[in-house]
C-alpha cells in the first residue's frame, strides 16, 4: 500500500486537457474547450454514485474546518468521486475521545482520511495527542513533508525542492513518561532496528521513484550513541544495499542541518529521520519555501494514509475569520486523490492552485496579500 504513494505530486506542474476526437462523434459538431469541460463534469456527475470512494474526513481544530471546506467545495466543483464520513473530533477538550474512537474506526474500515490538525495541551493533566495516536495505532510509519520553491511566489532562497521522511511511531513520542523521584522526570526515547529499516527502506524507495539522487540521514548520534547510532548505523547498511541504483547517501548531525537548511538548502534532495527532529525540520522547510500555508503532506503505513499539511499547525490564532491560507490543505487532498488513483482530477486541482499562487493576483495574508480563503478557493474553481 505505502509503494502507491510514493510519487511525487510536486516534482512538476500539469497540463493535463480534456478533448473529444470529432471523428468519434460523427453526429455532433465539433466541441469547443468549454463544451468539453461542461462533458466531462457531466459524465463524472452521473458516474460518481457508483465509482465514489468513502474518505475519513476530520477536520480538525483551529483552522481545520475552513480549509476543510475549500477542498470540499472544490471537489464538489469537480465531481471528485468521493463520499465524505466526516467527524467533527476536537482536542479542545478530553470530552471528545468517543467521537475520535469512531473516526478511527472509519479510518480503519476506509484505510483513506484526510485531516486538519488536533489541538493538544500542553498541561499534564490533558489528554494524549490524538494526532500521534492515530499514527501510532493505525502504524502509519512514514510521515512525508514536501519542501518546494512555487514560481510566482519568491522567497529568499529560490528553487528548493526537497522532501522530508519522518519516522513517525516511535523515538521520543513513545509517550512514555514517569515522574521517578519528586522534581525528577524520566522520559523514554524508544528506538528500535525494525522501525529504523523501515523507515529508511521508504525514503530509498521514495528517492527511486521520484528520480532523486540523494537521500540524507539526520541524526544526533554523536551524543545519543545508543539511540542515534542505532538509527544511523541501520540507515547505513540499507544504504549499502541501494548503492547499485546510484543514488548518494550521506548523514547530517540534526544541529548543523537546521544550519545548512537555512544556509545552502539546494544541498538536500531526501531526508530521513526519527520523530522529534521530523517534527523540528519541517517546520524549517515550510519558512524556506512560504509558510505552512503551502506545504502538503501525507503518513502513510502499509495498510493505512492518512493526509494532511505537512507543517502541522492549529492556528487557533486565526480561526473563524477566513483570512487561512487552504493551499496546503488543497493540495495534502490531491496527494489522497492520486493514491487512489484519481490522477486526472488531481493534476488538474493542482494545476489551479500552482496557477492561482503564480499568478500573484489572490493571495492570503500569509503570503503577502489580503485575499480571504473564500476567494483563494473561489480562483482556483476558476481555474479548472
Amino acid at each position: 500500500m505505502a509503494g502507491i504513494l510514493l510519487t511525487y505530486i510536486l516534482s512538476g506542474f500539469y497540463d493535463f486537457t480534456f478533448r473529444t476526437e470529432p471523428r468519434l462523434l460523427p453526429f455532433l459538431h465539433p466541441i469547443t474547450a468549454d463544451e468539453s469541460v461542461m462533458l466531462r463534469n457531466a459524465l463524472f456527475a452521473a458516474a460518481r454514485p457508483l465509482l465514489a470512494q468513502s474518505v475519513t474526513l476530520i477536520p480538525g481544530d483551529g483552522i481545520g474546518a475552513e480549509i476543510t471546506d475549500s477542498v470540499k467545495e472544490i471537489f464538489d466543483h469537480v465531481n471528485a468521486p468521493i463520499e465524505w464520513e466526516q467527524y467533527d473530533v476536537s482536542g479542545m477538550s478530553s470530552s471528545g475521545e468517543a467521537l475520535f474512537k469512531q473516526a478511527m474506526e472509519s479510518l480503519k474500515r476506509n484505510r483513506v482520511g484526510l485531516k486538519g490538525i488536533l489541538f493538544t495541551p500542553i498541561s499534564p493533566s490533558g489528554h494524549i495527542s490524538w494526532n500521534v495516536a492515530m499514527r501510532q495505532q493505525l502504524d502509519i510509519y512514514a510521515s512525508v513533508v514536501l519542501c518546494k520553491s512555487l514560481p510566482g511566489f519568491p522567497t529568499r532562497h529560490s528553487n528548493v525542492d526537497f522532501a522530508i521522511i519522518r519516522e513517525n511511531t516511535e523515538g521520543e513520542y513513545s509517550g512514555l513518561e514517569h515522574q521517578s523521584y519528586p522534581g525528577v522526570v524520566e522520559s523514554l526515547k524508544v528506538s528500535t532496528r525494525a522501525k529504523a529499516e523501515r523507515i529508511s527502506r521508504f525514503a530509498f524507495d521514495f528517492a527511486l521513484k521520484n528520480n532523486r539522487k540523494k537521500v540524507t540521514c539526520v541524526h544526533k548520534a554523536n551524543i545519543m550513541k545508543l539511540g542515534d547510532g542505532l538509527f544511523l548505523n541501520t540507515f547505513r547498511r540499507v544504504a549499502e544495499e541501494y548503492k547499485s541504483s546510484g543514488i548518494e547517501f550521506n548523514d547530517m548531525i540534526v544541529d548543523n542541518t537546521s544550519m545548512q537548511l537555512v544556509a545552502r538548502p539546494g544541498q538536500f534532495d531526501v531526508m530521513v529521520m526519527p520523530n522529534l527532529y521530523g517534527a523540528i525540520v519541517s517546520n524549517i522547510g515550510a519558512a524556506l519555501v512560504g509558510g505552512p500555508g503551502i506545504v502538503p503532506g501525507c503518513n502513510v503505513g502499509r495498510e493505512y494514509a492518512l493526509f494532511e499539511p505537512g507543517c502541522r499547525h492549529v492556528a487557533n490564532d486565526i480561526m473563524g475569520t477566513n483570512r487561512a491560507n487552504p493551499a496546503a490543505m488543497i493540495l495534502s487532498a490531491t496527494m489522497m486523490l492520486r493514491h487512489l488513483g484519481l490522477d486526472s482530477i488531481a493534476n488538474s486541482i493542482a494545476t489551479a492552485t500552482f496557477d492561482v499562487i503564480n499568478s500573484g493576483k489572490v493571495r492570503t495574508a500569509d503570503m503577502g496579500g489580503s485575499a480571504t480563503t473564500s476567494e483563494f478557493t473561489s480562483a482556483v474553481i476558476q481555474k479548472l
